[in-house]
């Protein structure tokens, strides 16, 4: 009797098997060979034959009396902790047996987000390198006792960022010396949550405007803070600690030292998910406009944040996303779960009144529009915040080095002239007061914060 595969067929003969189980061809053939060889034996009347056909019929009445009544069982978990890009991923596939009857071979099939790259499989003990021999969506088989469970342990690495089905997961197995097969048990796949990876991201604290009532930036409003504003009479309400005994000796009369409250700022991250291009190699190889936009979106949210910041989250696009203004690690925590579901959709209809009209940004708040570039209506929608009186800050997230989409015909004159076409629209934004900046983490926005907060704190002219 040879042991049967996954991807055998099966014959229904008898004798009827338990429940839920199949009966394998090495069941077919025992009794196909018992059955031809006991009526060769009756046809010719040789003995030779019928005690020829003993064994078969004897060995497999003997395998089908430990017959299993119960269907095996099937888990799946995920890694759940916070795994960001490059991180070590962990992912188990539990077979369980509850019958009294071992299993004598039990094949397990998962499969896995092709971002979630297996390289090693641990099951029953045996460690599988899987770097080089396909991944994880393969076979695995082993046994499994009574009454017990075994794991198939992945593990690999996270190559980017966002929520990966492991799964799902199917197993069948075959018991009573490889006669019966039971039914594919499957279970439903389990999300993987992968964030994306932040590059070390540091600003100049120039701000245009700081709304709140305390915080990390420097306002024009008189308070209680670090800078000095420079020196006046004492009054009613003033410190003593305050009073500069230098000035009020000199003067006669008490003069203490007035400074600048620190007040916090409103940042509002506005991503334009209106076109996708470039390919994504993942966290070690090319970025494409959407890898872009999500991990430069987590590094400033992140620095704002912990500066004490009020940070918002809004999408440019058909779904219209908003994430509201808050602080703290728990609103860090927030944004990263609200970057995983960020998707590219194009629209024909205009995403404008969507996502600005009922609810209004703030007038102090800085916007920081990551934006490709790619679609008219996102160099409009720059120009109408301008015009606003919003502070603008564009973040140009196409990669630099992509490429033409062919050599064919007049494909590259193509794309030279749309390279001129949207330089022109980029000189027409910042001609409307629009900074636009290219994306290169740390120190990318310094000058263009200054650039802004020097603009925001001039002087007015004709009172506007």
């Amino acid at each position: 009797m040879t042991a049967p595969t996954v991807s055998e067929e099966e014959l229904p003969v008898e004798p009827e098997p338990a429940a839920g189980w199949a009966p394998t061809r090495a069941l077919g053939r025992a009794v196909l060979v018992t059955g031809l060889l006991l009526i060769a034996g009756v046809l010719l009347g040789r003995v030779d034959l019928v005690v020829l056909a003993a064994p078969f019929a004897l060995g497999t009445a003997y395998a089908l009396r430990r017959r299993p009544t119960a269907a095996p069982q099937l888990w799946l978990t995920g890694d759940e902790a916070q795994l960001v890009e490059g991180g070590e991923l962990a992912g188990t596939v539990t077979v369980g047996n509850p019958d009294t009857i071992g299993y004598d071979v039990a094949v397990v099939r998962a499969r896995v987000s092709p971002w979630l790259h297996v390289t090693r499989a641990s099951f029953a003990g045996a460690v599988t390198d899987l770097s080089r021999a396909g991944g994880a969506d393969r076979p695995f088989v082993t046994t499994v006792p009574t009454r017990a469970a075994v794991d198939l342990e992945l593990g690999g690495v996270a190559r980017r960022w966002g929520r990966h089905p492991v799964g799902p997961a199917g197993t069948r197995v075959a018991a009573a010396d490889g006669l019966l097969l039971s039914p594919v048990v499957a279970t439903e796949p389990v999300r993987v949550r992968v964030y994306p990876r932040t590059e070390p991201f540091k600003a100049v604290e120039a701000m245009p405007r700081a709304a709140g009532l305390v915080g990390a930036h420097h306002s024009r409003r008189p308070g209680e803070g670090g800078e000095l504003a420079g020196v006046r009479v004492f009054g009613p309400g003033d410190r003593l600690r305050r009073i500069d005994w230098r000035v009020s000796l000199r003067a006669r009369q008490l003069h203490v030292a007035s400074t600048l409250s620190d007040r916090d700022a409103e940042v509002v991250v506005l991503l334009d998910v209106l076109a996708e291009t470039g390919r994504s190699g993942g966290v070690d190889g090319a970025a494409s406009v959407l890898d872009t936009t999500v991990r430069a979106a987590a590094a400033i949210g992140e620095h704002y944040l912990h500066r004490g910041d009020r940070v918002a989250m809004l999408e440019y696009g058909p779904a219209a996303r908003r994430l509201r203004p808050a602080t703290g690690r728990r609103q860090y925590l927030t944004l990263l779960e609200w970057l995983l579901d960020v998707r590219a959709e194009s629209s024909p209809h205009e995403p404008y009144d969507q996502v600005f009209g009922p609810q209004l940004l703030s007038a102090d708040a800085l916007v920081v529009v990551l934006t490709p570039l790619l679609d008219e209506r996102s160099a409009q929608m720059l120009a109408r915040l301008a015009r606003g009186g919003r502070f603008v800050v564009a973040v140009d997230t196409l990669p630099a080095d992509l490429p033409p989409p062919g050599r064919q015909g007049w494909a590259e004159v193509a794309f030279r002239l749309w390279r001129l076409d949207r330089d022109t629209m980029i000189g027409q934004l910042r001609e409307h007061g629009v900074p636009v900046v290219r994306w290169a983490g740390a120190g990318s926005l310094d000058q263009v914060l200054r650039d802004v907060a020097r603009l925001a704190t001039a002087p007015r002219i004709g009172g506007r």
